[in-house]
């Protein structure tokens, strides 16, 4: 069963079973959470998201449509997601750039990612870097721009 804390507002969505949905979590309908997942206090998923299982987003994370998160992904606090290029004030694109994120990977408190990105499986990106560009499967990333630091071998899960 999941949990939904009485002060989340939690549209119609689809959550998956063991997922904890914290206070002050807003989901948008259409959402698609999976099983085992922890979504920590003020956070905003909009309706075009999907997130893997046993995905852990922390608190003052914003995850904008179109944005596809798989399993055992670490977002960290206050993460910045981005999906639109060239934003401008009631102007809005025909089609938003989202972020994917693959399995494994972990995100660094207070890194943001820009419009359209991937990252790779098991990647790991530093806290407070900026993601200006894809990150390959297990590449550490640290700074602004982020820049490749090491590969973790197999050896790290």
């Amino acid at each position: 069963m999941s949990f939904i804390h009485p002060l989340a507002d939690v549209a119609e969505s689809q959550i998956g079973e063991g997922t904890r949905v914290w206070q002050f979590v807003v989901v948008l309908k259409g959402a698609k959470i999976g099983a085992d997942c922890n979504i920590c206090a003020q956070t905003l998923i909009e309706g075009n998201v999907v997130i893997g299982d046993r995905v852990t987003v922390k608190s003052g994370v914003q995850i904008w449509d179109e944005s596809v998160i798989s399993d055992d992904v670490f977002i960290g606090p206050n993460v910045t997601f981005s999906n639109d290029l060239y934003p401008r004030s009631k102007q809005y694109p025909t089609q938003f750039n989202g972020i994917t994120i693959h399995n494994g990977a972990s995100i660094g408190a207070n890194a943001t990612l820009l419009p359209g990105i991937t990252i790779g499986e098991k990647a790991m990106v530093g806290a407070g870097s900026v993601v200006t560009k894809d990150v390959p499967a297990r590449a550490v990333v640290v700074g602004n721009p982020a820049k490749i630091v090491r590969y973790l071998d197999d050896s790290v899960s």
